[in-house]
């Protein structure tokens, strides 16, 4: 036989487009071709290839060998065509049966010496794989993530002799089992270790209920990024199919995805020299940014003025569409990136505006300056936004009080499964008739919001965000109807943005 058939993959985005592995030995001189629009990486798998071969113990065909790799308008990138790429020269010389490779997808990048070393992308191919209801061929390193999909048999393997041991039938692999744990919430910080700022408290509270963005201001030292940090530990695990999207994100990025992580939500705090294309991502072939990488959890950006101002822009689309879109002349992506933003800013240039500890410095041509490099739209977009004030000596010296995360976790998974039996989504993304249907205040709730929607000036969005909010304080009281209380609580989350802008 000269001609055999490899499956393998090709992650673009999110998703892993099937590629087959073509394999041709012709007569002629020899020589080793691969075609299929291959990038770099992926020609440089010739002398890998060849190597590895020799180096396990087997013959590399002396004649033409012509590697195909179908469908020719996909681009292919990576290491992981490596092993695909050998099995099929095997395959096709008779060193292995053809047959054994109809029924498995192949991914891995091949050592010299014939060892696998891992690639990237590997849990999104296993979810595609597993639609065919083919099983999966994965390096060792790869092969706990691969199995946390549990849709297709994951077969680990460490070099290239095994591979081929396993498709001889000579030493038949067990499928791998996913040994992943759910989430333990000790891997978060407690809300309890956080002292005073009860008022900043609750709006960390409530933007947990209904996934709102956050902004907190205040002076330096006054808890913003130890609030932020404790974000997660108030939300519930993820969801199966929200841990699985989760990990096909994380696993295009760096060594892949960390198991121990499994089921955690989470926190990206970006510094704020990053880019824009480092929160957005991209690349030739795109890979996600610290936004797709917040997906399911918290993004926090610390120092929020300091960033420069287009890299804040950034923001704006995905804030409203949870989607990020990157176009580059070849290759297309699509990163899911619904996320909590919470950010953390100073109230002027030296941090001590409003703060009766320590007097500020700052002229109001400096104040307005450095506040200006927020936007008015990037502010509209955030639902809450908080003052964090200065503490006294004597706060800092108390013994820790109110409801630790545990405890007040409990009332936020219950405010949550009320959201989704009745809307089937956080009240964050509620949207057009849904949120007619669902934030329907009384009457004197009614009254309210158009008195503070003339004195304040608010937009159509900051007018539904309002009824957003309101809807979480509602639903963490436990309370069925939209009253006057709640839509003048969320109010007052509104009214730093005015002053920002102003």
């Amino acid at each position: 036989m000269t001609l055999a058939v490899v499956h393998s993959r090709a992650v673009t985005g999110v998703q892993a487009a099937e590629v087959t592995v073509e394999c041709d030995l012709g007569p002629g001189l020899p020589t080793f071709a691969v075609v299929g629009l291959a990038e770099t990486a992926v020609k440089e798998s010739r002398d890998r290839v060849r190597s590895a071969i020799q180096n396990s113990g087997f013959e590399f065909p002396a004649r033409r060998v012509v590697i195909n790799l179908a469908p020719a308008d996909l681009p292919k990138a990576g290491g992981c065509f490596d092993l695909p790429i050998a099995l099929g020269i095997l395959a096709a010389s008779g060193q292995i049966p053809a047959s054994a490779l109809a029924d498995v997808e192949v991914l891995g990048e091949l050592a010299l010496d014939g060892a696998l070393r891992p690639v990237t992308g590997v849990l999104a191919s296993t979810l595609a794989a597993g639609k065919t209801g083919r099983s999966i061929l994965v390096p060792a390193d790869n092969a706990q993530e691969a199995a946390l999909a549990d849709c297709a048999a994951v077969f680990s393997v460490s070099s290239l002799t095994m591979a081929t041991a396993h498709l001889r039938g000579q030493c038949p692999l067990p499928p791998t089992l996913a040994s992943a744990d759910p989430a333990t919430r000790s891997a978060y910080p407690d809300l309890r270790d956080v002292r005073g700022q009860e008022g900043a408290k609750r709006a960390l509270l409530i933007a947990a209920v209904g996934g709102h963005h956050l902004l907190l201001s205040g002076p330096p030292g006054t808890g913003k990024s130890m609030l932020a940090a404790r974000l997660p530990g108030l939300l519930p695990p993820l969801r199966r199919e929200e841990a699985l999207e989760v990990a096909a994100i994380h696993s295009l990025h760096g060594a892949g995805f960390d198991v121990r992580r499994w089921g955690q939500r989470p926190f990206r705090s970006p510094h704020h020299s990053a880019s824009a294309a480092a929160l957005v991502g991209g690349g030739s072939n795109p890979r996600p940014g610290e936004i797709s990488l917040a997906h399911g959890g918290v993004l926090f950006l610390d120092e929020l003025t300091e960033f420069p101002r287009p890299v804040l822009e950034v923001l704006r689309e995905p804030l409203e569409s949870g989607e990020i879109h990157i176009a580059r002349a070849t290759r297309r992506a699509t990163f899911p990136a619904r996320f909590q933003l919470v950010a953390a800013m100073n109230p002027c240039p030296c941090g001590h505006l409003g703060n009766p500890l320590q007097a500020c410095r700052c002229t109001p041509a400096q104040v307005a300056q450095y506040r200006g490099r927020l936007s008015g739209p990037l502010l509209d977009r955030i639902d809450i936004q908080m003052e964090v004030p200065a503490l006294p000596i004597q706060d800092l010296q108390a013994a820790p009080q109110g409801e630790g995360s545990e405890v007040l976790r409990l009332r936020v998974v219950a405010a949550m499964e009320r959201q989704w039996q009745r809307q089937q989504c956080r009240n964050a993304q509620l949207q057009g008739d849904a949120l007619d249907r669902v934030c329907v205040p009384d009457d004197a709730g009614r009254q309210l919001l158009n008195r503070a929607m003339e004195r304040l000036r608010l937009s159509a969005r900051g007018y539904h965000r309002i009824l957003r909010v309101a809807r979480s304080i509602a639903d963490l009281e436990n309370s069925a109807d939209l009253q006057a209380v709640h839509i003048g609580e969320a109010i007052q989350y509104r009214r730093l943005a005015q002053s920002l802008s102003a």
